[in-house]
């Protein structure tokens, strides 16, 4: 009898997952990418792309989906969804489509919001292999030089400056000759990179499965039992650096990738990742950051979707059973209701379940337990400067260089963050400094005889509230000498390293949190979305942080579902659309990946026959 059970159990299970697994046709596909065309340089035709215009006669009929949000992460889900048959709608409340991976122009000068570089696009890297998916081949990247970024320590009378080197050994050899008293505590946190590295996708896992299961799994032990990540997770990153070396440059070299939390409070985990993240090279889309919304609209509009911009969401509309049906976009003075069986939210937690549901919705027990798993991240202020000179009569790098004041990451973010809104400005204790124009091998193509340079810092919202009732450029002298002085100290900085910077720069703008909150649609202008504290990262937390929510046909997208940046938000518009369509989205792109693998393989062999014969 009980061998009857047991049989029926295993057929029903291999029935489901037979049917989980070939039922459906698949969004991803080899033969779905093809060789890149020629860059667009016709500005004309790219806003043509980019700055659709909503109205009601764009609306596609027989929506399947409406995205909210066309950063990274909507964009990722709209276009996985676009090839898995479903129409969407993609609605982006600024003028332009890409959130932070939009590009504006000013006086001739170009400058990316959000993207500064990123990795993992090596051939047949995950990363690469998704892109490749989501538009359809058409992105190229440029690999920029091995020494890509460089850590600057100011603390004492002589900087001290250390070299990241990516390469899947060089990275570790490099950090052992510039720390030679330390090579046993490089190589555990190596260790500890490959660790994660290979098994973060523990960590999407149970954002998948059955909440019961993942819950279930992360309470009994069995999770730590399978994998360190969870521990791993969930560990602070200052006390593991701590375990490994008293050598506190060496902990800022591990922490160095700052994004408003402090090492103390953040997972080491998600440092780890980071650095891991450049191991293979670090890359910066050809053409520049605009690529990628350029691209993806494409394969989005060629599967009968849509991306429309100047369509700001006002409210999510659910009906009186609690389930979303549609939204209503501001156009002038009337609110014009779109409907759809699929509501996808990439504008973040915060904007979504505060903002755009309904008051007696928001109001809900269980909408008030996800926001209480997650606190609003630190905020954001960019200055962009452009200069009449090459990079070559700059002397400036295609390295991006992060300049710290001290080598105690914890002590110098804690004061700084403690500190009073006039003491701050000339008070600034960490900043990346990177120069997307040398980063971009077209650069002196488009923009001929120009260079442009990005500072991005992290501020306190809080110190720039009195303006936020303000209008856009509107904001009063006040506002404007507050904000450059900011601006002033970073630029100074700056030109500490870059001399020549100052007698060539012919434009500046600098962006406060309430320019990331305008344009972007950033919570408290945080442009990496929540605060990536500790709390966000333990097991339990990422277990019930997932892309569904308490609201029925509503779903999350983006950072928020993952972690920051654009690799994170990508991840995040995958899980999202893994979760809508119940589909094994990421089993597609391994298959796809292994897919190239073996393709490679047999074009290596073919050649190495061709060359003996």
């Amino acid at each position: 009898m009980w061998l009857l059970v047991f049989l029926v159990c295993v057929l029903i299970w291999a029935g489901g997952t037979y049917w989980y697994m070939f039922s459906k046709p698949g969004p991803f596909t080899v033969e779905s990418v093809r060789p890149p065309g020629p860059l667009e340089l016709d500005q004309r035709k790219r806003d043509k792309v980019l700055k659709q215009g909503f109205t009601k006669e764009k609306i596609p009929k027989d929506l399947d989906a409406i995205i909210i949000g066309s950063g990274i992460g909507g964009m990722t889900a709209a276009a996985t969804m676009a090839k898995s048959g479903k129409k969407v709608l993609v609605l982006e409340q600024h003028d332009v489509a890409g959130g932070c991976c939009h590009t504006f122009t000013e006086k001739g000068f170009e400058f990316d919001v959000g993207l500064h570089y990123f990795g993992q696009l090596h051939e047949n890297g995950m990363l690469k292999v998704a892109f490749d998916q989501i538009t359809e081949g058409q992105m190229e990247f440029v690999e920029l030089k091995q020494h890509f970024d460089s850590i600057v320590i100011e603390d004492g009378e002589k900087n001290r400056d250390y070299t990241i080197l990516s390469g899947k050994t060089e990275m570790e050899h490099n950090l052992k000759k510039q720390f030679p008293d330390d090579v046993k505590a490089i190589e555990e946190f190596f260790k500890i990179m490959k660790i994660t590295a290979r098994q973060v996708a523990l960590l999407g896992i149970i954002k998948l499965i059955p909440q019961w299961l993942a819950l279930f799994l992360i309470k009994s032990g069995i999770a730590d039992f399978c994998s360190p990540i969870f521990r791993l997770s969930e560990s602070s990153a200052t006390e593991f650096n701590n375990k490994l070396t008293s050598n506190k440059d060496l902990h800022l070299v591990f922490s160095y990738f700052f994004y408003g939390v402090p090492p103390k409070d953040s997972s080491c985990m998600i440092n780890a990742l980071m650095l891991h993240h450049f191991k293979r090279g670090a890359y910066y889309p050809k053409g520049g950051a605009s690529e990628i919304p350029f691209h993806i609209t494409k394969v989005i509009e060629k599967y009968e979707g849509r991306v429309l911009v100047r369509a700001p969401v006002s409210r999510i509309l659910v009906d009186k059973k609690g389930a979303a049906y549609g939204v209503t976009v501001r156009k002038g003075d009337e609110h014009v209701e779109v409907r759809a069986p699929v509501i996808i939210s990439n504008c973040g937690i915060f904007n979504t379940f505060q903002k755009l549901l309904p008051p007696e919705i928001q109001v809900k027990p269980e909408i008030q337990s996800r926001l209480d798993m997650l606190r609003p991240g630190k905020a954001s202020f960019l200055l962009f400067s452009g200069f009449d000179a090459t990079e070559e009569e700059l002397d400036i790098v295609s390295t991006s260089i992060w300049l710290f004041k001290s080598n105690d990451m914890d002590g110098m973010m804690d004061e700084f963050f403690g500190m009073s809104k006039d003491e701050a400005p000339e008070n600034i204790p960490m900043m990346l400094l990177t120069f997307p124009s040398a980063k971009d091998s077209t650069s002196q193509i488009r923009h001929p005889g120009k260079s442009c340079m990005t500072i991005l810092t992290m501020v306190n919202n809080e110190w720039f509230e009195e303006w936020k009732d303000s209008r856009v450029r509107k904001r009063g002298d006040d506002y404007f000498n507050y904000k450059m002085r900011f601006a002033n100290h970073l630029f100074d900085w700056a030109c500490k390293h870059f001399p020549k910077l100052r007698e060539k720069l012919v434009y500046q703008e600098a962006a406060t949190p309430l320019t990331n909150t305008h344009y972007l649609g950033c919570n408290q202008g945080a442009i990496y979305s929540a605060d990536h504290n500790l709390d966000r990262f333990y097991s339990e937390a990422m277990a019930r942080n997932r892309c569904d929510t308490p609201v029925k046909n509503l779903y999350l997208s983006g950072q928020d579902m993952f972690s920051c940046g654009i690799a994170g938000a990508l991840h995040g518009g995958l899980l999202c659309a893994a979760t809508v369509l119940n589909y094994r989205v990421y089993i597609d792109l391994m298959l796809v990946k292994k897919q190239l693998k073996w393709k490679k393989a047999k074009e290596t062999a073919t050649l190495a026959k061709q060359k003996k014969q």
